[in-house]
């Protein structure tokens, strides 16, 4: 028995994989998930209350239809009276045109609010997800996130709304025909509805393993997104590597799991669908045979029996969806289920209440007894890191791999908080101010500065949407790269191609440095500027790098003794440390500079 329990189990739930990409979702009460849903309905109340009254008005209408279906068979098909036909044509001809206003009204006002819903709370879980920090985004799979934002949020207007809208219109059915069963002939209503409370019985042995098998596909889902995602952002090494073939079995083997796992539920579906079509069948068949009995006695008119047999067939159908309404909100809820757990990460940093706005700044950069571990590490990124930068003062940070160099910057754009000591920007605790205005005046460039593709003046503006084309381009000469944006086809115009490949890295660079120095920060962090680039490239870079740090307080992470060259200072990370700086003049700086990145490849 328990072994025939178990393949029972596999034919209709698929067992999840060993190695799972995207790990499942934890379960969530269906009341949590309303309450949590609810904002993003609130604002639609009064277009779901007008949509309500046309649903309310369909099953209505087809009650009338239906009772006076009875009158043209007892008073026109019985007796041969062509005349009486008239009045109850001209009674169908304006039931059918109040019935099209509120099927239209009905379909109308249900996609208006189920679109809306879905636009307002996509947003908000993608305004949710850009206040995560970044390392916090590293930890998750952007396939995975991106089909959460979109096909999973999409099912939770099915739970939502079209379930709720469901549940109602069945319940409203059920009222309308069995009120009218029971008018007709309360006896035989009666044993009309014996049968109902088995299509929820059979629901019910249904429902745990239509939960498992909704989530199980959904969580699949995201494994075949972050699978495409990976690959196909990845393009030129996967293409390089010669791993085309390898990348498409990954594909079709998630793609075949989402099959197995749709397959499963569709057995469930299966399965239960000739189950409840039995209950209604052995339903109509008591129905007819009594029926049959209260003709021979006179109780019941042939026009009435159809008429009843009409609104049991209608009753049925309605019964048999809130039976199995449950099936459709536990496939819907497993979607909600993984917004629920994107929507329950909660940002590393937030603004303390009361926190101030900073102006801007003169550039004086502090540390003060800093620590930070990662989550989850055994040891501290940085340690009881304490320095001063003066403004203007251009200071090196060097160190090798893993040191905590760009954990330092990190902290210093509040990307995370330390969990010892204090950052300072102009004597304030960086913790005291607002994010945004820590942000305004601390510029970042990055090693492989992401250019998104779009118009190089929208690249360029990303900082300062409102920024006039002089600036734009003032800041493109600052950066060295406007006479090559000039020089393009559509000048500013071009579009900088997927990831900025239409740009050589040297120009994606320069173009990066152009946005960063156009936000005007009086704080510069610079990690790993040139990293990847040639002689002429790196050479293209430098200028405008030491013009752009003379005016501002720069930090300069990098191995490249060129770039340290720059700076007034070198510091040395070692292990999370800061070690005695070294000393005797900038060559001494590039020898410790050269001697750390030899030791690195080493």
């Amino acid at each position: 028995m328990t072994a025939l329990r178990s393949h029972l189990r596999r034919w209709f739930v698929p067992v999840a994989d060993g190695q799972q990409i995207v790990g499942a979702a934890p379960p969530v009460a269906v009341w949590r998930m309303l309450r949590l849903f609810w904002p993003d309905v609130k604002p639609f109340r009064g277009r779901i209350a007008i949509g309500l009254l046309f649903l309310a008005a369909v099953p209505a209408l087809e009650t009338v239809e239906i009772w006076l279906f009875g009158h043209v068979v007892d008073d026109v098909l019985v007796p041969g009276d062509i005349a009486a036909l008239l009045p109850i044509a001209l009674i169908y001809l304006g039931l059918a045109v109040a019935g099209g206003i509120a099927g239209f009204g009905d379909a109308y006002y249900a996609t208006w609010v189920g679109e809306h819903f879905v636009l307002r709370l996509r947003t908000r879980v993608y305004a949710h997800v850009q206040t995560l920090s970044p390392a916090a985004l590293d930890r998750r799979r952007l396939g995975d996130v991106l089909t959460r934002l979109t096909g999973d949020i999409q099912a939770i207007e099915s739970f939502v709304l079209a379930g709720i809208g469901e549940g109602i219109s069945a319940i409203l059915r059920i009222l309308f025909f069995g009120t009218a069963l029971f008018v007709l002939d309360w006896q035989l209503a009666l044993a009309s509805l014996v049968v109902a409370p088995l299509f929820f019985v059979a629901a019910r042995g249904f429902v745990g393993l239509v939960r498992g098998a909704a989530r199980e596909k959904r969580r699949r889902s995201g494994s075949l997104g972050a699978v495409a995602e990976e690959a196909l952002g990845q393009a030129a090494l996967v293409q390089s590597l010669g791993a085309e073939e390898r990348e498409r079995e990954r594909f079709v083997r998630e793609g075949e799991r989402i099959v197995e796992a749709e397959l499963a539920a569709t057995r469930i579906r299966a399965t239960f669908a000739p189950i409840t079509d039995l209950i209604r069948l052995a339903g109509v068949l008591a129905v007819l045979a009594l029926g049959v009995w209260a003709i021979q006695r006179g109780d019941l008119t042939l026009g009435g029996l159809l008429v009843f047999m009409t609104y049991l067939s209608q009753l049925y159908g309605p019964i048999r969806d809130l039976s199995s309404l449950s099936t459709t909100i536990f496939q819907a809820a497993a979607a909600a289920e993984r917004v629920v757990e994107l929507l329950d990460e909660e940002p590393t940093v937030r603004d303390r209440e009361g926190a101030r706005p900073l102006r801007r700044v003169r550039g004086h950069v502090e540390l003060r007894g800093v620590s930070f571990r990662h989550p989850g590490a055994d040891r501290d990124a940085l340690s009881d890191v304490s320095l001063v930068v003066r403004p203007g003062e251009t200071v090196a940070i060097i160190g090798e791999s893993g040191a905590g160099k760009s954990t330092l910057a990190s902290l210093l754009l509040r990307f995370a908080d330390p969990s010892a000591g204090s950052l300072h920007l102009d004597g304030h605790d960086l913790r005291d101010v607002t994010m945004a205005s820590v942000r305004e005046n601390v510029g970042l460039l990055l090693q492989d500065a992401p250019v998104p593709d779009a118009p190089l003046r929208d690249v360029i503006s990303a900082g300062r949407p409102d920024a006039s084309d002089e600036e734009i381009e003032a800041a493109a000469r600052a950066a060295g790269i406007h006479d090559v944006i000039a020089a393009m086809p559509d000048g500013y115009a071009t579009r900088a191609g997927q990831r900025g490949r239409g740009m050589s890295g040297g120009q994606r660079q320069r173009v990066a440095l152009a946005r960063t120095l156009l936000r005007d920060a009086p704080v510069l962090v610079l990690d790993e500027p040139t990293t990847g680039l040639d002689a002429a490239s790196k050479a293209a870079l430098l200028e405008p790098l030491q013009a752009a740090a003379r005016t501002r307080t720069t930090l300069l992470i990098s191995h490249d003794p060129d770039v340290i060259a720059c700076a007034d200072r070198v510091i040395e990370l070692r292990d999370g440390k800061l070690v005695a700086p070294p000393t005797g003049g900038a060559e001494r700086h590039i020898g410790v500079a050269l001697a750390t990145t030899i030791g690195r490849s080493a």
